[in-house]
């Protein structure tokens, strides 16, 4: 085995091998014959696997094997993905292909790099065996991320007397505070990145974004399977779903992994592959923002000073916020915009600590949100056309008119829009495309007040 490389000079990245054994998931890469990078999954007081169950939990560990790689492929990006653990069924290969070209497509485009002659997982053209039918409780498994979306598919499914647990993969304090106080049983997941990773990051290896929705996704699949639950209930907005921008004629969404495509593809993947009655969906998806934030100004009050969805909170390494907003980044002004209209003043400038629509040093924060003179931010905000309205609507109540941000939207923007197009009502409005499972449904009447 060779010395530590340079990952980008390497021809090939390999998937060299995965296992599952007490608790714990291993997953093995590397660059061509550099030191293996290995990543492990902890399941904490994981039950014995059911017999029954081990042909689809053997599926599901492979669906992570292929989707967590993508944290070290974009290391090196090599010209050739080669599978030590053998081909794949041109379902599973078409599906890896489309994850790693979508999901790496803001990665891609902020290295100026072209990947769609290098991702190519290879295939032999085999069928993969058919899912059998698992017996699973009927319990829903809900992520928590310590926002305000998690919070609003938490409490409508409880409204409705599901049976529900929640679950968070890693260590953030806010997120463990925030799932304690939802009051349903609580599992949290560790993720153990390679500490090589790291160290190829240090020496220069490419990096960016990766769509850890999907990573985290597979693992939970593994934990539907391992602790008994029929659905996985994600809390992804519609608007998810619309891309950053557009470059040389591709769409580049940084909330890929968080979109309908992709949601559609895994459960697809996983009725044919795992389980057919094994759930995957957002509750949200047939909400925009607005309507989220609304849902969360009237259900939430309980977690408004536990809640956070600063992405400054979460990082893996660098400083973090003293309090739960730094006030600064794109998801403090977008949360900030979009619960200003349906929480009182007072009350929203109590959970962020200050005004910051009354700071002009914010200006081309709240530009890029709005779209108005660059695109929507690489971050996980709604779209630009929402926060126009927010902002609309924002201006016509005196309590907020004559902040500094408000009153130049009202004097310098406005008259460069189309008013017919600033109405706040139609961003209210759920939409009709979702997965969402029949005994689950009766939970959008809570999101949308009815």
């Amino acid at each position: 085995m060779s010395t530590l490389a340079d990952p980008r000079k390497a021809s090939a990245f390999r998937f060299v091998r995965h296992g599952y054994a007490d608790g714990v998931a291993e997953l093995v890469y590397a660059f061509d014959d550099s030191p293996e990078l290995i990543e492990r999954i902890r399941f904490p007081d994981a039950p014995e696997l059911a017999p029954e169950r081990r042909p689809a939990f053997a599926a599901a560990l492979q669906l992570l094997h292929l989707a967590a790689g993508v944290s070290y492929y974009k290391a090196g990006v090599p010209e050739r993905i080669v599978l030590d653990t053998g081909a794949l069924d041109d379902a599973t290969a078409d599906f890896m292909d489309t994850l790693y070209l979508h999901g790496l497509a803001e990665f891609a485009y902020r290295n100026q790099l072209d990947l769609h002659a290098r991702i190519r997982f290879p295939r032999d053209g085999a069928a993969a065996p058919s899912a059998v039918a698992l017996e699973l409780p009927s319990r829903t498994l809900i992520p928590v991320g310590g926002g305000k979306d998690s919070v609003v598919a938490i409490e409508s499914i409880k409204s409705i007397g599901g049976e529900a647990g929640v679950v968070w993969v890693g260590n953030s304090p806010l997120i463990a505070h925030c799932a304690e106080r939802t009051g349903l049983p609580m599992l949290n997941i560790q993720r153990e990145l390679s500490p090589l990773l790291f160290e190829y990051n240090r020496t220069g290896a490419w990096n960016g974004h990766i769509p850890v929705t999907a990573v985290n996704s597979a693992i939970l699949v593994l934990a539907a399977l391992l602790y008994g639950y029929d659905a996985i209930a994600f809390a992804n907005e519609r608007s998810a779903s619309v891309a950053t921008l557009e470059y040389e004629g591709r769409q580049i969404n940084h909330q890929w992994s968080k979109g309908f495509d992709f949601e559609r593809m895994l459960r697809d993947w996983l009725h044919a592959h795992v389980a057919p009655q094994l759930e995957y969906f957002s509750l949200l998806r047939p909400f925009a923002e607005l309507a989220v934030t609304r849902a969360f100004a009237r259900m939430g009050a309980a977690y408004f000073d536990a809640f956070s969805s600063c992405n400054r909170n979460f990082r893996i390494l660098g400083p973090r916020p003293a309090d739960r907003w730094c006030g600064q980044c794109p998801k403090c002004h977008f949360v900030f915009l979009a619960l200003a209209p349906f929480l009182p003043k007072p009350r929203l400038l109590g959970i962020f600590g200050r005004n910051l629509l009354d700071d002009e040093s914010q200006l081309a924060g709240f530009d890029a949100l709005m779209e108005y003179r660059d695109h929507k931010p690489f971050e996980c905000v709604g779209e630009g056309a929402e926060a126009r309205a927010a902002m609309h609507a924002l201006s016509q109540r005196p309590e907020w008119a004559e902040d500094a941000l408000v009153a130049r939207f009202r004097d310098e923007i406005v008259p460069q829009l189309d008013s017919a197009e600033l109405t706040l009502e139609p961003w209210l409005e759920p939409a009709v495309e979702h997965a969402i499972p029949e005994h689950l449904r009766g939970a959008l009447d809570a999101i949308r007040g009815s």
